[in-house]
This record gives structure tokens, sequence and C-alpha cells, in this order.
């Protein structure tokens, strides 16, 4: 008896096991309309490139071109204050030469002779 059944159980779990069964939404899933989303013609070609990876190509090198310019931008601007700097730094030792000129001219007026005749 315990053969029985156990053979009986077997040959159900096997019946279950091995029959067909439809999924729902199989149906559905046949209906969708597939869309490639490759710039190429044929998709499995050597040269085919995703648009999703030309549109990151794009944007990445119109950043590039736009983080260059301004790179140069500030460049020139930093060469310009250096510029600057250097002319006020060149005039205010101009400046301080003439004052020290003139101070040395004052001294030599105003001391006496060194050779001692007044």
């Amino acid at each position: 008896m315990k053969n029985l059944l156990s053979a009986l159980f077997m040959v159900s779990l096997l019946l279950a096991a091995c029959s067909k069964k439809e999924t729902p939404g199989f149906a559905n899933e046949q209906d969708v309309k597939v869309h490639y989303d490759t710039a190429a013609i044929d998709s499995f070609s050597a040269g085919a490139t995703s648009i999703d990876i030309v549109r990151q190509i794009r944007m990445s090198s119109q950043k590039y071109q736009d983080s260059v310019k301004e790179a140069l931008k500030l460049q020139k601007e930093e060469q310009k204050l250096k510029e600057e700097l250097e002319k006020e730094n060149k005039k205010k030792q101009e400046e301080e030469k003439k004052k020290t000129e003139a101070e040395k001219k004052q001294k030599n007026s105003d001391a006496p002779p060194a050779n001692g005749t007044e």
C-alpha cells in the first residue's frame, strides 16, 4: 500500500511538473514594438554606437570646450593682473628711487663741505 501511494504521488508530481502552463502576460509582451537606440544601420556592426553614448560624447566634448575656454579666460585675466602689479611695483620703485635721490641731494647740499673749508 505504501508503494502504491508513493508511486501515485510520484506520477502526479511528474504530470504536474511536465504539464504546459501558459503565462497570462506572454501575449501582451509580443505586441510591444522593439525600439533600437543605435545610430548605425546595423546595430551589430563594428562601428555601431549607442545614441545615448553619442549624446554623452557630444555633451562632454562641449563641456570640455567650455572648460578650456574658461581656463584660457582665467589665464588671460591672471596675466593682466600680474602685468598691472608689475607696472605698479615698477612705478613704486621708481618713486622710491627718486625720493632717495632727492634726499641724498638735500643731504649733500645741507651738509658742510667735507674738506673743512667754510
